[in-house]
């Protein structure tokens, strides 16, 4: 029988294509390198629910790639609340240009992030930032994103102000989030994730005061 390590790997290249994700051999073995790094930490910092290798592949990675096709090369990223380092740390494994700054207020959850981005190519072009958002300056970023709205439902408005006026935004939201952010932003993308029904990435940017 497959180990867990097999299975995530054989459903990341089955359902890659349903991403619009094209990896490599290499793509996959550090994705699984890092499956496997949050599989051994999740039991003390519950970095993720209850789940099989399977929907890891596709709920947790292939859903973050789904960002890629929305940053251009060298494309500098803030991600809030970073947690298991979803949905940044499976594009910087990717996509060697990004930069990024994961922002998680969880010390020992930082902890973690530091060791996953020993998986990265380069791992000078990303850092991590042991505080909450609200509590830091924004950094000069691009975009910006967050996987973990549910989290921070009522800090919604403070985290659209929060950074310069020509970020955009690339939020993970379900169906009432979406209506919430699609009241506050401009420019809007809307993109069903594959094989959800009330599941979004929606991009969009602030309107010009």
């Amino acid at each position: 029988m497959p180990t867990p390590a097999e299975q995530f790997s054989t459903s990341l290249i089955r359902h890659a294509s349903e991403f619009g994700v094209d990896l490599s051999n290499e793509h996959v073995a550090l994705l699984r390198r890092y499956y496997d790094l949050v599989m051994a930490w999740t039991p003390r910092l519950h970095l993720v629910g209850p789940c099989s290798a399977e929907e890891f592949a596709t709920r947790h990675v292939l859903e973050s790639l789904l960002l890629l096709k929305h940053l251009p090369a060298s494309a500098p990223v803030v991600d809030i609340g970073s947690g298991a380092g979803l949905p940044i740390i499976p594009c910087l494994i990717v996509r060697s240009d990004i930069r990024a700054i994961l922002v998680e207020s969880s010390k020992k959850k930082t902890v973690f992030l530091k060791e996953a981005l020993r998986l990265i190519p380069n791992p000078a072009r990303a850092q991590v930032e042991d505080s909450r958002f609200e509590e830091m300056a924004p950094p000069a970023s691009d975009f910006l994103t967050c996987r973990a709205l549910d989290r921070f439902g009522s800090l919604l408005p403070a985290m659209l102000a929060w950074p310069g006026p020509e970020t955009t935004f690339l939020l993970y939201v379900g169906s009432e989030l979406k209506e919430q952010i699609e009241g506050r932003l401009v420019e809007i993308a809307l993109e069903l994730v594959p094989g959800s029904e009330r599941r979004y990435l929606i991009r969009g940017r602030r309107p010009d005061k």
